[in-house]
C-alpha cells in the first residue's frame, strides 16, 4: 500500500494514527505531496484524487482511495487488532455520528477558519477567500469545543467507552485548533482529560 500525503497535515495524521493503531504503518510506503508548491493540483495527482486533497491512499491492485473516513474503514476492515469503526450495528452507528459531528463541529470549522480567514497556506494557495464566513465557522468550532466537553462528561471515548476513528477525528480537530490559533476555553475540562489522556496512547506519543 502507499499513502500519498503531507506528514503534520491535520487529515493525514488522522490516517496515520489509524494505522499505527491497527499496528501496521510499517507495512505501508509514505509519498510526500508537495502541497505548498502545489503538487496536488498536478494532472497526476488529480487522477488519484480529484478533490486534490491529501491523504489518498493506494492499492497494490491500482485502486485509489480518499477521504479519511473511507481509508480508516479499509484499514480497520482489512487487518487485525482494535476496532476504529465498531463491532455491532449500534457501535457502527455512534461512531460514524460521532466522527461525523467531529468533523463538521470541529476539524472542518477549524480548517474553514484557518483557510479563509487567516493567510493560510499562503495567497498562492488561498484562493477564492471568504473571511466572513470564514469568522463563523471560527464561533462554530468554538461551539463543538463545549458539544463534546459535554459528551464526553458522560462516556470514556467520543462514541462510548472505546477509542474509535471518531477520538481520531477529534483530536486532529484539536490540534489543528492549536495551529490555527483557535484558543480551546481553559474551562472544559472533560474535553481537557480526555484529549490528554488520547496523546498517551503510543499511536499518537510514537
Amino acid at each position: 500500500m502507499k499513502i500519498y500525503d503531507v506528514e503534520g497535515f491535520p487529515n493525514p495524521a488522522r490516517v496515520r494514527i489509524a494505522l499505527a493503531e491497527k499496528g501496521i504503518k510499517n507495512q505501508v510506503e509514505f509519498i510526500t505531496v508537495d502541497v505548498m508548491n502545489g503538487e496536488h493540483r498536478q494532472a497526476e495527482f488529480l487522477a488519484k484524487n480529484p478533490d486534490a486533497a491529501v491523504p489518498v491512499l493506494e492499492l497494490n491492485s491500482g485502486v485509489t482511495i480518499s477521504e479519511c473516513t473511507a481509508i480508516t474503514e479499509y484499514i480497520d476492515h482489512s487487518f487485525p487488532g482494535i476496532s476504529l469503526t465498531g463491532t455491532t450495528a449500534i457501535q457502527r452507528a455512534l461512531v460514524h455520528m460521532y466522527q461525523r459531528k467531529a468533523e463538521s463541529k470541529v476539524l472542518d470549522a477549524v480548517g474553514a477558519y484557518f483557510h479563509h480567514a487567516t493567510d493560510g497556506l499562503g495567497p498562492n494557495l488561498e484562493t477564492n477567500q471568504n473571511k466572513a464566513w470564514g469568522k463563523q465557522q471560527k464561533e462554530l468550532a468554538l461551539e463543538g469545543f463545549k458539544y463534546f466537553n459535554q459528551v464526553l462528561g458522560e462516556t470514556d471515548y467520543v462514541a462510548g467507552n472505546e477509542f474509535t476513528m471518531a477520538d481520531i477525528t477529534l483530536f486532529a480537530g484539536l490540534a489543528f485548533a492549536d495551529f490555527a490559533k483557535v484558543d480551546i476555553p481553559a474551562e472544559l475540562n472533560n474535553l481537557a482529560l480526555w484529549r490528554n489522556k488520547v496523546a498517551q496512547r503510543p499511536s499518537i506519543a510514537g
